[in-house]
C-alpha cells in the first residue's frame, strides 16, 4: 500500500461500491464476512487503525476505548445512531466521532407507515392465510382491520424522521400530533398541520397511533415505560422504528397479551437481536429485523458520508458530521 495513507478498519461488510471507493482512498482493512467483530477483535483493530468504521452492533464503551492505542483518532460510524459509542470517553482520549445523519430519514419513515398499515390492516395474518391455503373466498367479516384516515398519530421525536413520518401521515389524512424536546418553528408546524404537546402523558392518552422516532439517550431510556404505556387507549397502536431501548419491552408484551394495547409494529428491540419469545408469538404484533433503513440507496449514501467524514479529517479539517457530547 502507498505510504502516508490513513489506516482504516471496517467492522462489517459494506456494499461493494463503498468498499471499492475506500480501497481507492485509504489503506483499508475490510470485513469479508458479515459477522460482527468480537470485543477482542474490536480492541485489536483500535490499536492499529487511524480510523475505525463501526456499526450499531459494535459496543464501544469506556472500557474498550481504554484499550485503544494512541493511533486511533476518528471513529467514523456507519449509521446515524451513535448510542453504542461512549462519545464522552472518546473525546477525553482525543478521538473524534462522526455519524451519517439524515441519510435514512425517508426510508425509515416509509417503514413506519408500512408497519402501521401492516398492524391496522392485519396484513401478516392475511399473508399467512394465503400461504397456508386457508382462503376460500370473500367474507364480509373476515380479518377486519381499522382505517388510519382521520385517526390521530402522536409522533415522539420530531427530528428528520419524525417530520418525514408526519408528511406521510398527513397524506393519509391523519391528524398530526407530536412531542419533542423543542417545539418546531411556527412555519414548520403549520406546514405539517401539527399540534404540539408539551406533556407526553397527555398526548399518549389521546392518540390512536404512537410512532416512536426519538434517539436512544439516557433521558429517553424507557421513555415509554409501563406507567406511560398504560395511558394508551386500548384501541391504540404503537410503532417503533427508532431504538428498542425507548420502550419497556416486557411491559409492552404484557399489555399486548392482555389486550390493553391493540397492536404494535416493531423494527427495533430492547435487547438487539434477542427478541422476547412471548412478543414473537402474538398475532397483534408485526416484527421486522431492524430493516427500516435497509435500502440500497440509503446504504450507499451512508457510505458516501463516512468517506467524506474520513477524507475531511484526513485533510486536517473537522468532519462535517462530527458528534459531540452535547448532542446526547
Amino acid at each position: 500500500m502507498p505510504s502516508g495513507r490513513l489506516s482504516v478498519v471496517v467492522t462489517r461488510r459494506l456494499p461493494e461500491a463503498v468498499a471499492t471507493r475506500m480501497k481507492e482512498l485509504f489503506d483499508v482493512q475490510l470485513r469479508e464476512d458479515d459477522a460482527p467483530m468480537s470485543r477482542d477483535e474490536l480492541a485489536q483493530a483500535m490499536t492499529k487503525a487511524d480510523v475505525l468504521v463501526p456499526t450499531l452492533t459494535d459496543e464501544i464503551d469506556a472500557q474498550l476505548l481504554a484499550r485503544a492505542g494512541d493511533r486511533l483518532k476518528l471513529i467514523a460510524n456507519y449509521g446515524a445512531g451513535f448510542d453504542h459509542i461512549d462519545v464522552s470517553s472518546a473525546r477525553q482520549r482525543g478521538i473524534l466521532v462522526s455519524n451519517t445523519p439524515g441519510v435514512s430519514a425517508d426510508d425509515t419513515a416509509d417503514m413506519t407507515m408500512a408497519l402501521m398499515m401492516a398492524v391496522t390492516r392485519r396484513i401478516p395474518e392475511g399473508l399467512g392465510m394465503m400461504k397456508e391455503g386457508g382462503f376460500s373466498g370473500f367474507s364480509p367479516t373476515a380479518l377486519l382491520g381499522t382505517r388510519i384516515g382521520g385517526k390521530r398519530i402522536g409522533i415522539l421525536g420530531m427530528g428528520r424522521v419524525g417530520q418525514a413520518v408526519a408528511r406521510r401521515a398527513q397524506a393519509f389524512g391523519m391528524q398530526i400530533h407530536y412531542h419533542n424536546r423543542k417545539r418546531l418553528r411556527d412555519e414548520t408546524e403549520s406546514a405539517l398541520e401539527a399540534t404540539y404537546w408539551e406533556s407526553l402523558d397527555q398526548m399518549v392518552a389521546r392518540m390512536d397511533v404512537i410512532s416512536v422516532n426519538c434517539p436512544h439517550t439516557p433521558s429517553t431510556f424507557h421513555l415509554m415505560n409501563a406507567r406511560r404505556l398504560k395511558l394508551m387507549k386500548p384501541s391504540a397502536v404503537l410503532v417503533n422504528t427508532s431504538r428498542g431501548e425507548v420502550i419497556d419491552e416486557n411491559a409492552l408484551t404484557r399489555m399486548l397479551k392482555a389486550g390493553e394495547v391493540a397492536g404494535a409494529g416493531l423494527d427495533v428491540f430492547e435487547h438487539g437481536g434477542e427478541v422476547n419469545a412471548d412478543l414473537r408469538a402474538l398475532d397483534n404484533v408485526v416484527l421486522s429485523p431492524h430493516m427500516a433503513s435497509a435500502t440500497l440507496e440509503g446504504r450507499l449514501e451512508m457510505g458516501e458520508k463516512v468517506i467524506i467524514n474520513i477524507k475531511t479529517f484526513d485533510d486536517g479539517h473537522r468532519p462535517p458530521d462530527q458528534v459531540v457530547p452535547s448532542m446526547l
